[in-house]
C-alpha cells in the first residue's frame, strides 16, 4: 500500500446512523436545548420527532426533509449556502428536473459499466470544444453518484482551464498537477463534508507542460491506486480542440462519456475525436447532449 492509499483510509466516512434530532443539531437547524423540548413533546404526543419539531415551530418541513435525506445517506446542501457554486445544481436541488435527468444519466453509465469486460471505475468526461458543459456534467454526475452512498472522487484533469475548484469552493494551491509532479500526496484531495461521500482532487497550479505531465506513468499508477479506495472516479478533461490531453486521460481512465452542445458541436470533429479515443483504447459509454 503506497502513501496516498495509507493517508486516504482515515479520510473515508463511516456508516454511522444519526437520529433526526442529532442531524438538526449538528447542522445548526436546532439547538440542543430545543431538541430536548421536542423530545418531550414527541413522547407526550406519540408523534415522530420531526413532526413534533414542526408543530412547535422550531424547524420547517424543509429542515426535516434535509435531515431525512442525510439520515438515508442522500445528502444535499441548502440553496445559497455557499458550499457549492450555482452550476452544481444536483447538490442543492436534488428533486428538480435537472437532477432527475442526471440520475437517469447515472443509471445509464452504471448499466454500461456493468456490461463491459473492462470493469473500470474511472470515467473521463470529454468533449471537442470549450463551453460544451464538460465540467458541469462531471461535477453534477459526481454529486449524484455520491448521493447513492458510493465513495466518489472527482478529479479535475483539465490542467489548462480548470474549474472544479471554483465549483466546489476548494483550495487550488495544490492538486493533480502537484501530485503528478511529486510535490504532494493525498492531502491534495478534499472531502466535501456536506455531501459526505464526495471528494475532489482539484487541478492545482497550471503546469507549463500539461500534456507531458499527464502522459507520465505516474498518472496511471495514481489512478489505479485510487480505484482501490473509491467506488466511482469521475475525471474532468480539457477540450480536445486545444491538445491531446483528453485522449491521454481517457485512455488511462478506460471509459469515456462524451459531452456535446446542441447546435454547436461540429459533428465532423466529434466523430474524429470519438475515433481517436477508441483507437487510444478508451470505451465510449455514450454521449450527453447539453442544452444548457
Amino acid at each position: 500500500m503506497d502513501a496516498i492509499q495509507h493517508d486516504l483510509i482515515g479520510m473515508l466516512p463511516g456508516n454511522e446512523e444519526q437520529s433526526i434530532g442529532a442531524i438538526l443539531v449538528e447542522t445548526g437547524r436546532l439547538t440542543a436545548a430545543d431538541a430536548h423540548v421536542v423530545a418531550r413533546e414527541q413522547k407526550a404526543k406519540g408523534v415522530p420527532f420531526g413532526a413534533a419539531a414542526v408543530q412547535l415551530g422550531l424547524v420547517s418541513q424543509a429542515d426535516i426533509d434535509f435531515a431525512l435525506a442525510r439520515q438515508y445517506d442522500y445528502p444535499y446542501v441548502p440553496a445559497r449556502s455557499g458550499i457549492v457554486a450555482p452550476p452544481v445544481v444536483a447538490a442543492y436541488q436534488p428533486f428538480g428536473t435537472t437532477a432527475e435527468h442526471l440520475r437517469l444519466l447515472r443509471s445509464q453509465v452504471t448499466l454500461r459499466w456493468s456490461n463491459t469486460r473492462i470493469g473500470a471505475k474511472a470515467l473521463a468526461v470529454a468533449g471537442v470544444g470549450r463551453g460544451e458543459g464538460r465540467s458541469f456534467v462531471a461535477a453534477n454526475l459526481a454529486v449524484v453518484f455520491a448521493q447513492t452512498g458510493a465513495r466518489t472522487l472527482l478529479i479535475d484533469a483539465d490542467l489548462r482551464n480548470p474549474s472544479q475548484h471554483a465549483l466546489f469552493h476548494v483550495d487550488n494551491r495544490y492538486g493533480l498537477s502537484s501530485v503528478l509532479a511529486g510535490r504532494v500526496g493525498s492531502e491534495a484531495i478534499v472531502r466535501i463534508a456536506a455531501l459526505r461521500n464526495l471528494y475532489v482532487l482539484p487541478a492545482g497550479p497550471l503546469p507549463p507542460n500539461p500534456q507531458e505531465l499527464l502522459a507520465r506513468p505516474t498518472f496511471g499508477m495514481r489512478l489505479r491506486s485510487l480505484e482501490e479506495l473509491f467506488e466511482v472516479i469521475i475525471v474532468d478533461t480539457s477540450a480536445a480542440e486545444n491538445a491531446a490531453d483528453s485522449q491521454i486521460v481517457a485512455a488511462v481512465s478506460g471509459a469515456t462519456l462524451l459531452v456535446v452542445r446542441k447546435d454547436s458541436t461540429p459533428m465532423k470533429e466529434l466523430r474524429a475525436f470519438q475515433s481517436a479515443l477508441e483507437s487510444a483504447g478508451s470505451r465510449i459509454l455514450g454521449a450527453v447532449v447539453n442544452e444548457q
